[in-house]
């Protein structure tokens, strides 16, 4: 996804995912907070943009896989941006991670190491399930 994509959706995080609900009959974007998950409320009209050139996104089952997206940074790391297939409950996971470990108005170092490490588990995963990683 390119910046200017990314920029398209009009997200106030770097953090979110993305999944067809059924119920709905649309897609959702979620992102987390020390909160709970936030809905974006916004109409995602880049969305059908962004599928057309990422013909996979068209494969995720509703209600059960979605695009778990991260552009977050942090200084003095080498963190890249990555995007994960994955269940719904891994990206709710994420976001109960996010919510007991916040602390303050940016979040603590505690919980931004937890998402690292949530991160670089779902890398080793990701890897190995599709027979790139050593496991």
């Amino acid at each position: 996804m390119t910046d200017t994509q990314w920029e398209s959706l009009i997200l106030p995080i770097n953090l979110a995912f993305f999944f067809h609900s059924s119920i709905e009959g649309r897609t959702i974007a979620l992102y987390p907070s020390p909160a709970g998950a936030v809905e974006s409320l916004l109409t995602l009209d880049s969305w059908s943009a962004i599928v057309e050139v990422n013909p996979l996104l068209r494969r995720l089952q509703p209600d059960v896989e979605a695009l778990l997206v991260n552009r977050v940074t942090r200084t003095g790391t080498t963190d890249a941006a990555g995007y994960f297939i994955a269940p719904i409950d891994v990206c709710f996971k994420l976001v109960g991670l996010i919510r007991a470990n916040w602390k303050g108005l940016s979040g603590g170092t505690e919980v931004w190491d937890e998402i690292g490490r949530f991160f670089a588990d779902l890398r080793v995963r990701s890897g190995a399930m599709r027979g790139g990683g050593d496991a």
